[in-house]
């Protein structure tokens, strides 16, 4: 999708003054100014090339307030980095030599921000009506959230309600190892963790705000210690939105802010996908679950993957039931989750 640019009232690094933009090395810093933005945006991608300048293009197009944008790039393979710097000479463009991964990427790109609030954006989104000044004024008018989100849709416009999250308890991992929560999804009963039939179209308290489209203050993003680099991929929004409800935060969503999240984009290979997805699960498992819960959860979830190679194999749905018996076949890899490491805070 193609977004068409216009320049935006409020983009720090697209004033009036015939500043230029100051490279070194691989590191493009565009001339301090002496506003504050309001809002840091914050962009990690790894080779989404059209995507990301598409996502940049409707920043820029949709925002008014004053705002920074802030590219890091994972080392891409696919001309990203000269492409951004072509189209946008003026936006703080990290190229990194190496892929971090989303995490380690996010951590590094808002050590360089200098906004209130930090707004983490996937590459793969493109911003709607306004969506970002949409939901600065919905964390402007609750405060005591703490942390932010909106609505997502798939490029189609349909609904994709990964926008946010219940957290994972003994009853959403029995649901989800029967097959309830896929065979009732749109019950809040038994697909406790999406919320069942809930179209995002109310505003909410949520315990997990997607991190494709997040807001939070900078100070408080910094009393986290930002993302837990024990999260290569996947989970780390979870344990940090978590973390900051441990500290009195009520995530809330909006439905007034929406984007389009194409979701998956970087990662295609679906077997590797859900093993560092399972990894992420299991780290929050034991992270997050109370002492007396978390072997049993630990042993329900493992289980998981085995009951889906045998379910879509009854089902003759062979495909699914091929990947899955891959995911078992690599159980060693993803059993004990990702390694836990000294979380940044501590």
């Amino acid at each position: 999708m193609n977004v068409a640019a216009s320049k935006p009232f409020g983009c720090i690094a697209h004033g009036s003054r015939k500043d230029h933009t100051v490279s070194i090395g691989d590191e493009s810093f565009p001339p301090m100014q002496d506003t504050v933005p309001a809002i840091s945006v914050i962009v990690v991608s790894y080779n989404t090339r059209d995507m990301t300048l598409d996502c940049l293009r409707s920043v820029q197009a949709q925002t008014r307030r004053d705002f920074e944008l802030i590219v890091l790039d994972n080392a891409s393979s696919d001309g990203s980095v000269a492409a951004i710097r072509a189209e946008f000479p003026s936006i703080r463009l990290l190229a990194e030599t190496e892929n971090h991964g989303f995490a380690k990427g996010n951590n590094i790109a808002a050590a360089h921000a200098r906004g209130d609030y930090l707004l983490l954006l996937n590459p793969d989104t493109v911003v709607l009506d306004g969506a970002i000044d949409r939901l600065f004024d919905f964390a402007k008018s609750t405060p005591e959230a703490g942390i932010w989100g909106g609505r997502t849709l798939f490029g189609d416009r349909s609904l994709n309600p990964a926008s946010c999250w219940r957290r994972m308890t003994l009853w959403s991992l029995t649901s989800q190892v029967l097959g309830l929560s896929s065979l009732f999804r749109r019950s809040a009963v038994f697909n406790p963790e999406g919320y069942g039939g809930w179209e995002r179209d109310t505003e909410r308290g949520v315990d997990i705000v997607s991190g494709c489209f997040l807001l939070i203050r900078r100070r408080f993003w910094e009393e986290l210690g930002g993302f837990d680099l024990s999260f290569v991929m996947y989970g780390e929004e979870a344990d940090l939105c978590l973390r900051a409800r441990d500290k009195g935060a009520r995530p809330r969503v909006t439905p007034e802010a929406q984007i389009i999240h194409y979701a998956g984009a970087s990662e295609t290979v679906r077997t590797d996908k859900m093993i560092r997805l399972l990894r992420a699960k299991i780290l929050l498992i034991r992270r997050h679950f109370p002492p007396w819960q978390r072997q049993i959860g630990l042993m329900m979830f493992r289980l998981w993957p085995f009951g889906r190679y045998w379910g879509t194999r009854a089902f003759g749905r062979w495909e699914n039931s091929k990947t899955w018996g891959a995911i078992w076949g690599r159980r060693s890899e993803w059993w004990h989750g990702w390694p836990e490491l000294r979380t940044p805070a501590e």
